[in-house]
């Protein structure tokens, strides 16, 4: 998950906003989430339907968090409930259905699972699956074999003009199994003057990796795992890697893309250097310099990695509130409803309800999308809204992809994003999290938006794990449109990331004051309604691929 930040409110008087979770009167409605969290919440009889009601949101989490939907897994029981449930909220708030009326966006995905019997063999020492290198594939077909295949050490595997760095400079990797290290030399130098020091940029990311190396025609690309420079555990890597996968399906069944996509442990990465030779952590060392050149390593890799491959469609829900004005300018209000839906296990079965991650975010745009509709039948938006909820962001951000690829509405109409990914349902606090920095003009928007409230802007505490590039607005800004990502996973509550997040304990609590949730949400308000009447298309402020194709749509 990975990046933007905040939406909608500056048109509406500030008298208004600091009303806007008051004065409501009590109805009982009890909510059964089948795991014992029921609780007696006001229901929407507030005097001003136009104010934020935040005990709809606890309701709306409480729903989808429940064990009734399963976890909310993509392409499962738990999908269909949750599918359903948001487009009957929509609808029930007077939206219309972004896609061509109707509010589901179809995503047809393959499920991909590799068998993890396969052994690799290279220099001929055989590695096991799982313990000391994973592999999958995109590409939809049962086998991929690696037929001594020449291995080729491409330090970073980084390409970028803009920092004058080119790691394949002078190398033919065509057909060949490309092995390469995991951050950018940012992180590892902690140089500010080099990349962007201990904050990741996308290159530092394995997913740039793997798509540089296809552009440079590689069969099979191994990622050097090590725990600080990924930012997880090689426990991460294995299970990330080694079961079924989605992905999106395109015309020649995905054989355009990467045909071994795979990870080396940092123990099977030096013996692997060793029988070329060469001592690994000096070899990482070399790769520091920006004039490293490529490493023939004179041995060979094998390898067959049988795939079992299911195909199926998917949905994300678009709706839409259309402009007064310039109804064909959107901002999007994002956030993805899916998570790891439920596991049989030899003790029983594990739901994984993902309350914070990321019912909250869903519930969000549920009452945003409610308010506004309100809000629009006596002072609509000049410019339009779509609030999407995306599927599959937990299995690479597969339903926001779909969504980049313009078939719904094209990037050039896309004012901006505003992904919520994670909120937190705690007290409010002081600050919000800023992810990115120096990227994009909405960051001026995030921090007038905080002003405005009396909080400040904090920048991400963990700018070297890349958060930016992790979730769902980054596909819309790799289509040139900027964003702000609205994540608080474990900010204020220290006990989440450890015991909670992707694990069963991310469930629903009637103990939540929801003060975090309600202040971002007016946070949220004030970006998007001031974007929504004012005209402007923020721009990226750093070079960029990002920016390049804003400015092709642009000049469109």
């Amino acid at each position: 998950m990975t990046t933007s930040k905040s939406l909608l409110s500056l048109l509406i008087a500030s008298a208004t906003l600091a009303g806007c979770s008051a004065k409501q009167d009590s109805a009982t409605v009890t909510i059964d989430s089948n795991a014992n969290v029921e609780k007696t919440v006001a229901a929407n009889t507030s005097p001003l339907a136009t104010d934020l009601n935040i005990n709809n949101v606890r309701a709306h989490i409480a729903k989808l968090a429940s064990d009734e939907f399963e976890g909310r897994g993509p392409l499962s029981a738990g999908e269909t409930l949750t599918i359903n449930y948001l487009k009957d909220q929509y609808q029930a708030a007077g939206l219309q259905g972004g896609v061509n009326g109707k509010f589901l966006q179809k995503v047809a995905m393959a499920k991909l699972t590799p068998d993890q019997s396969m052994v690799l063999n290279i220099a001929g020492m055989d590695f096991t699956a799982g313990v000391d290198f994973t592999a999958r594939t995109k590409q939809l077909v049962p086998q991929i074999q690696l037929n001594d295949s020449d291995m080729v050490y491409v330090g970073y595997g980084i390409t970028a003009p803009e920092y004058n760095w080119n790691d394949y400079d002078g190398i033919d990797v065509k057909g060949k199994t490309v092995v390469l290290l995991v951050n950018d030399p940012g992180f590892a130098t902690q140089d500010d003057t080099l990349f962007t020091g201990n904050a990741m940029t996308y290159y530092g990311r394995w997913s740039y990796k793997y798509e540089e190396a296809a552009r440079q025609g590689a069969k099979a690309v191994l990622v050097i795992h090590e725990t600080a420079e990924a930012a997880y555990p090689w426990s991460v890597v294995d299970s990330s890697n080694s079961g079924a996968k989605f992905s999106l399906m395109n015309d020649n069944n995905n054989m355009d893309t990467l045909p071994i996509l795979g990870w080396l442990s940092f123990d099977a990465a030096k013996k692997v250097f060793k029988a070329a030779g060469l001592n690994y952590l000096e070899q990482k060392k070399h790769a520091l310099d920006k004039n490293f050149k490529a490493i023939d390593l004179n041995i060979t890799a094998n390898l067959t990695l049988d795939n079992a491959i299911d195909k199926a469609e998917s949905h994300n829900v678009v709706a839409l509130l259309p402009g007064s004005e310039q109804a064909d300018e959107y901002i999007v209000v994002g956030a993805h409803w899916d998570h790891f839906g439920k596991k049989e296990t030899d003790t029983g079965t594990k739901i994984y309800n993902g309350a914070v991650d990321n019912a909250t975010g869903v519930a969000a745009t549920l009452e945003l999308a409610r308010m506004m509709a309100e809000r629009a039948k006596t002072a609509p938006l000049k410019r339009s809204l779509l609030f999407v909820n995306f599927t599959a962001e937990e299995t690479g951000l597969i339903g926001s992809k779909m969504f980049a690829a313009g078939t719904v509405v094209p990037s050039k109409q896309i004012v901006g994003i505003l992904n919520i990914d994670g909120m937190n349902p705690l007290d409010g606090v002081d600050y919000i999290l800023q992810y990115g920095k120096d990227m994009s003009e909405m960051e001026q928007y995030l921090a007038d938006a905080a002003k405005a409230q009396g909080r400040h802007v904090k920048m991400d505490p963990r700018p070297q794990n890349g958060l930016f590039f992790r979730s769902d607005h980054f596909p819309m800004a790799q289509q040139g449109v900027p964003g702000l990502l609205f994540m608080s996973l474990g900010d204020t509550d220290p006990d989440y990331i450890t015991h909670k997040y992707h694990k069963e304990a991310d469930d629903y609590s009637a103990d939540w004051s929801m003060g975090g949730v309600e202040q971002d949400m007016q946070l949220i308000l004030s970006i998007a309604n001031k974007l929504g009447n004012n005209g402007d298309w923020p721009t990226w402020t750093s070079e960029s691929d990002f920016k390049t194709r804003r400015q092709q749509d642009r000049e469109q």
